[in-house]
């Protein structure tokens, strides 16, 4: 393999979706990583431990001379195995550990030694964090952000969808962002997320000009909160509105609550997918029982418990309709307005979802 020079040209890194292996410990990539990296750790997290305690009671060379000690033999050859084919199979890639310090050097050194001249990213992983940290306030201060608002159910994610120049951020936090929107699988850490969120700005502005549209959203998405930078830019954004009917709001909620969250359910979890897809939703309409009040949540819950044993025996969706009817009439649309009323920017189109989309195309 011919030799590349190591790097610190993390925008570069970062466009291209660089391949990069990570030499930190489990815990350490867990709490936050970046895309297109895989984990292939110089030890593991007892191992590191180990080595932590002997650094600070007997010093570096004694810290070094565990380490060794405990990446050996078997165990040894197998996380040099894996860094092989890595490298054989990313030609164009590059390894990283916290620092890019002494667990980086120490594989790119054994990697040379079976003949692979594999680089490094200088600064590892704490230097590309603070890069994105950094470039995240440089996108926002350089981005014309407009908002893509309107009430619950009106399809604003798929205009999202739609447009070229626009970042999903429920798609970065994997939930749609109401107290109904957690997916069966987890969203990211949040350090995951803001690091996604970077990225997917630095992309954008780096091919797309400053128009940016995003999703008017609330300080929190799921446990996720959005960056204060970007919520600071989005209190004062223009804005434009997605209007539809009742009736086509209740259909968009029924696909992506009912449809395809139950896809997800039973992808996950087979038959009982159905049965965990209906107490996930009367677990979130239970959290809203103080808003509603007692009586209303109660009817209500009847009312969606029904609708899933109907569901279950016809594969009828029309129960669906009234419980979804009512929390939009009743719950979401009040919150929506008083919500509408705080914003500073101005409303800069209002239509329904597709002349939403033509609008934002002819004025990106």
């Amino acid at each position: 393999m011919s030799q590349r020079p190591d790097t610190e040209d993390y925008r570069a890194l970062f466009l291209t979706d660089a391949p990069m292996m990570d030499m930190r410990a489990p815990l350490e990539f867990d709490k936050g990583a970046f895309p297109n990296t895989l984990s292939l750790p110089l030890m593991t997290d007892v191992e590191r431990a180990k080595v932590g305690t002997c650094y600070k009671r007997d010093g570096q060379d004694a810290a070094i001379a565990l380490g060794h000690s405990l990446v050996s033999g078997e165990a040894r050859a197998e996380r040099l195995a894996a860094w092989c084919e890595f490298a054989r199979a990313n030609p164009d890639g590059y390894l990283y550990c916290f620092r890019g310090g002494l667990r980086s050097q120490t594989v790119r050194q054994w990697l040379r030694d079976e003949g692979i001249d594999y680089p490094l990213i200088r600064g590892g992983y704490k230097a590309m964090r603070r890069f994105l940290i950094d470039e995240l306030e440089r996108s926002v201060a350089a981005a014309n952000i407009v908002l893509i608002s309107g009430k619950t159910g009106t399809g604003k994610t798929r205009v999202v969808w739609a447009l070229q120049n626009c970042i999903d951020l429920e798609g970065l936090a994997n939930h749609r962002g109401s107290t109904f929107g957690q997916m069966p699988s987890p969203q990211p850490s949040q350090i995951d997320f803001e690091n996604l969120l970077s990225i997917a700005l630095l992309k954008l502005l780096d091919t797309a000009g400053p128009r940016v549209f995003l999703e008017d959203e609330g300080r929190l998405i799921g446990r996720l909160f959005v960056p204060e930078v970007l919520r600071d830019s989005m209190k004062n954004a223009p804005m434009v509105i997605v209007e539809q009917s009742l009736d086509e709001r209740i259909d968009i909620v029924i696909e992506d609550y009912i449809l395809d969250l139950g896809r997800r359910y039973r992808a996950l979890h087979g038959d009982e997918g159905h049965k965990l897809h209906a107490e996930k939703l009367q677990d979130d309409l239970a959290r809203i029982r103080k808003r509603l009040g007692g009586e209303r949540h109660q009817r209500m819950s009847a009312v969606m418990a029904d609708a899933f044993a109907d569901q279950a025996e016809s594969g009828d969706l029309g129960g669906h309709r009234e419980w979804i009817g009512f929390l939009l009439a009743k719950y979401y649309d009040p919150m929506y307005e008083y919500q509408l009323e705080q914003r500073a920017g101005d409303v800069l189109f209002t239509g329904s979802r597709d002349e939403v989309v033509h609008w934002c195309e002819e004025n990106s």
